[in-house]
Formats: structure tokens, C-alpha cells, sequence
């Protein structure tokens, strides 16, 4: 998300508006203004300032439901709460819930500009502590077998930083034995909750029949063979993190009473007449396209969206590369280590070749391999001709893969020249240039630097083409 050094100002009075507008324009402080905070929540999300001055009763969301919401998602803006309708009780809620100052109507416009200038400052120390923090977690990370330097794999290691002061509920997506657990747990590791439990359930494995019992629990002579009472899921976990991995998995019936629970925060125990409180962080993890089983009526949509507070995508081994020989090299040292054997290790070759394979199985997959090489392979070094015949073929299928596409684009050319077609460089070059870039822009997420590094283009040239091709 990008920072800006910009000074929101919310409010429903024109007049403040202006008023605070040009006070703060004249210290060179810049300024955004809304009408409403519903306005600066839609925009937040784009663009983060480091200031909110707010007023706190206005139509639809008011000051301290804005401070709220902030406060959860991005901790360190600073929020300075103004009202003309001061009294103890709101200004005690506004401070517990994180407001950095608080200002009653009509203020002096000096002691607003100090304060101004004071939550800047506090700002960029807060900043400055978040990417200390960041590089520590980083740390623990990779020695908690989270490991890589792909940009893919940090901006993971980035969200779960931001998120180390939160609760918020995370939705974590991304394909099959790709690390959705690993990243569940570190930011469990890495939040407020760090010292309680830690429950991870697999959806998919549970019985139909059965989940309801092992999420709620249930009580003594609830059904044939309950011979006493059973605390489920959410009591193990409560203070704590639950992991629902393979949400997408779960029935029907199942996630209404779940929706019910992080409505409520309590449930009944199958058999239960009391209710039961709970106090649990939710993140859940799913190979599948949510959205879309939303669009096919097999998930909730309310549920959906209770759920996705916070979006992470679990990258794709493939999409981070780089990362390979770090995690092949981390899988020898550890089986080795088991087996109390020498830890094999790649040739250059060897590596090359396994960083330009697709790895549908992803992380595990590659786990996988490191176990296979150190029983199978005799040699230290492990060259291509000892890797299993499946990668090997799979190579091959790759390879008769692109020349399927060359041979496609011959084709094309031929059948174009026959048709009369001149100057075909001129009509193809562009399409060919912009799908290029679209692919590598779609796999770096935008990011022009590290597209143009992928494309082998300089910075300025890849920015000049996007501009040529009208590519959006």
C-alpha cells in the first residue's frame, strides 16, 4: 500500500473544512478533505495518509467508528478526534481507542497546527519502529523454516509484519502445498495472541456428520456414544488463533453456525441449552476460487466477506523461483539430519533445470524431491541424470510445449503472407511486446522495476512502452 505524507481532514461542515484546509496549507502541510468518513474508508484502502483530524458525529460513519476501523487496519496512523459536543465518557472512548489527541470546538488554530505537526513527527517514529520490526520478523521467520528472498515471498513476510499488533481476521489463498499453514502460524506467531493456543482445523477431513461436534462440542448424552461432556474447536482455542484450512470445504449448515459465531462470539454445544463465550482470531485458507463459489451459491457470501478482512496470496513456487535453491538446499540439510546422513547438494546445472520446472505440487513437492535425492542419488553432488524420470519427462512435455507454440506462430505467419498481409512485423511486434508485458507486470503485481529486470528491459524503456501500447 503506498504511504503518503498527506493530512486527511473529515468533517461535514464546510466551514472547519476550509478553516483547517488553509491552516495547515500555510505550514506546507498537505491535505486531503472528505465530507464523510465512509468517503475516506473507500480511499484508505489506495492510499494511507499519516494524519486523520475527524470529526466525531457526522451522517453515516461517525469519528470514533472511523477510528475504529483505522486504528484495526493500519495502527500507525495517527487519529486527532474533533467535536463541538465534548463530555468525559467520548473523550475516554476516543483515547482508549487510540486517538492521539482530542479537540473540542472551536480550537485554537496554533495549538491545531502543533498538534499536527507532533503526529507527523509521531508518525515517522512509529515508521521508522514498524521497519525495525519488520526486519526482526523477517528474521524469526526464516528460522522458523519460513524461508526466501523473492520479492513474491517478502511481501507475504510484509503484510504478516503490519499485522503483528492485530487480531483482524486473514483469508490466505493460494494453490495446494504452498505454505497457507506456514504463513497461519506465523501470524499467529507474530500477533498479540502469540502466547495462547493455536488450533488448526482441516475442513476437508472432518465427517460432515462429525463438525459441528468438533467445532462447538458437545454435551454428555448428546447422541449415541457422547459418554460426557466435549469441549470442541473454539474452546481450545479461545484467546487464542483458529485455523480453518480448506474453508471453501466446508457444508452448508456448517457455515451458518460459524457465520453466527463471529457475529455473536458464542455458540451452543451440540446437546447445549447455555451459550458459550469465546474470544477467538479467525484466519482461514482455501486452494479454491471463493469468489466464485460465492457466484455458484456454495459459500456464503456474508461469510465470504467476514472472513476476508485481510487478503493474502500464498505465491506459487513457481512465481518465486529465486526462492528454490534457498528451500532445496534448507529440505537436504533436514533430511539429512533425520536420516544422519552427508547433505546432498546441486550442481548449477542441476539447479537451473529445477528453477525453470513449473512444481504443480508446489513447496511440498519440492520437500518431497530433497527426501528422494538424499535415499536415491549415490553421488554428493546431484547432477540431472539423477533426478526421477517424471521431472525429467516432464521437462520434455515442457519443451514440445514451446515448440507447439513456435510451430503455431509459423502457421500464423504463413497463413497472414498467403492472405497478402505486408509489413507483418509492424502488426505483430506490438502484440507480442504487450503480452509480454502484461505477463510480467500480472506476475510482479505491477511493479515496473521488477518487471523490467524479468523482461531484461531498463526501467524508462519498459515505462516508454507501456505508454506506446495504451497497456493499462
Amino acid at each position: 500500500m503506498p504511504h503518503t505524507k498527506n493530512i486527511w481532514i473529515i468533517d461535514d461542515d464546510k466551514s472547519i473544512r476550509w478553516v483547517l484546509e488553509k491552516a495547515l496549507a500555510r505550514e506546507n502541510l498537505p491535505v486531503k478533505v472528505f465530507v464523510n468518513a465512509d468517503k475516506a474508508l473507500k480511499l484508505i484502502s489506495q492510499e494511507q495518509p499519516c494524519v486523520i483530524f475527524s470529526d466525531i458525529r457526522m451522517p453515516g460513519s461517525d469519528g470514533l467508528q472511523l477510528l475504529s476501523q483505522v486504528k484495526e487496519q493500519y495502527p500507525n496512523i495517527l487519529i486527532i478526534i474533533m467535536t463541538a459536543h465534548s463530555d468525559l465518557d467520548t473523550t475516554v472512548n476516543a483515547f482508549k481507542s487510540g486517538a492521539f489527541e482530542y479537540l473540542a470546538k472551536p480550537f485554537d488554530l496554533i495549538e491545531l497546527v502543533d498538534v499536527a505537526k507532533r503526529a507527523m513527527e509521531q508518525y515517522e517514529h512509529n515508521i521508522a519502529e514498524t521497519e525495525d520490526k519488520l526486519k526482526t520478523i523477517n528474521n524469526n521467520l526464516n528460522d522458523n523454516n519460513f524461508i526466501g528472498q523473492s520479492p513474491a515471498i517478502q511481501r507475504v513476510f510484509h503484510v504478516i509484519g503490519r499485522l503483528s499488533k492485530s487480531s483482524i481476521p486473514v483469508l490466505i489463498t493460494g494453490e495446494s502445498g504452498s505454505g497457507k499453514e506456514l504463513i497461519a502460524k506465523a501470524l499467529h506467531t507474530h500477533s498479540p495472541r502469540s502466547n495462547q493456543p493455536f488450533i488448526a482445523i482441516n475442513t476437508a477431513a472432518i465427517p460432515n456428520e462429525l463438525i459441528e461436534s468438533e467445532l462447538f462440542g458437545h454435551e454428555k448424552g448428546a447422541f449415541t456414544g457422547a459418554y460426557n461432556q466435549r469441549k470442541g474447536h473454539f474452546e481450545q482455542a479461545n484467546n487464542g488463533t483458529l485455523f480453518f484450512d480448506e474453508i471453501g470445504d466446508m457444508p452448508s449448515a456448517s457455515q451458518t453456525r460459524l457465520l453466527r459465531v463471529l457475529s455473536d462470539g458464542e455458540f451452543f454445544r451440540v446437546g447445549g441449552h447455555h451459550p458459550v463465550k469465546v474470544d477467538v482470531r479467525i484466519i482461514a485458507a482455501t486452494h479454491q476460487d471463493l469468489e466464485q463459489r460465492v457466484k455458484d451459491k456454495e459459500f456464503r457470501e456474508d461469510l465470504f466477506h467476514r472472513l476476508n478482512v485481510i487478503h493474502i496470496k500464498s505465491p506459487a513456487l513457481r512465481e518465486r523461483a529465486d526462492d528454490i535453491p534457498l528451500l532445496l538446499k534448507h529440505f537436504l540439510k533436514n533430511t539429512a539430519e533425520e536420516l544422519d546422513v552427508e547433505a546432498k547438494s546441486c550442481s548449477a546445472e542441476t539447479m537451473a533445470f529445477l528453477q525453470a520446472k513449473p512444481w504443480p505440487g508446489n513447496i511440498r513437492q519440492l520437500e518431497n524431491l530433497a527426501r528422494w535425492l538424499t535415499v536415491m542419488v549415490a553421488s554428493k553432488e546431484v547432477a540431472i541424470e539423477d533426478l526421477s524420470d517424471d521431472l525429467r519427462q516432464n521437462n520434455l512435455e515442457q519443451e514440445q510445449s514451446t515448440h507447439h507454440w513456435e510451430s503455431a506462430l509459423k502457421q500464423f505467419a504463413l497463413q497472414a503472407l498467403q492472405q497478402g498481409t505486408k509489413r507483418l512485423m509492424d502488426i505483430t511486434t506490438p502484440s507480442y511486446e504487450r503480452i509480454m508485458i502484461q505477463a510480467a507486470l500480472s506476475h510482479t503485481a505491477g511493479r515496473k522495476k521488477e518487471a523490467a529486470e524479468l523482461l531484461g528491459l531498463g526501467r524508462n524503456t519498459l515505462t516508454r512502452k507501456i505508454t506506446d501500447l495504451n497497456i493499462t
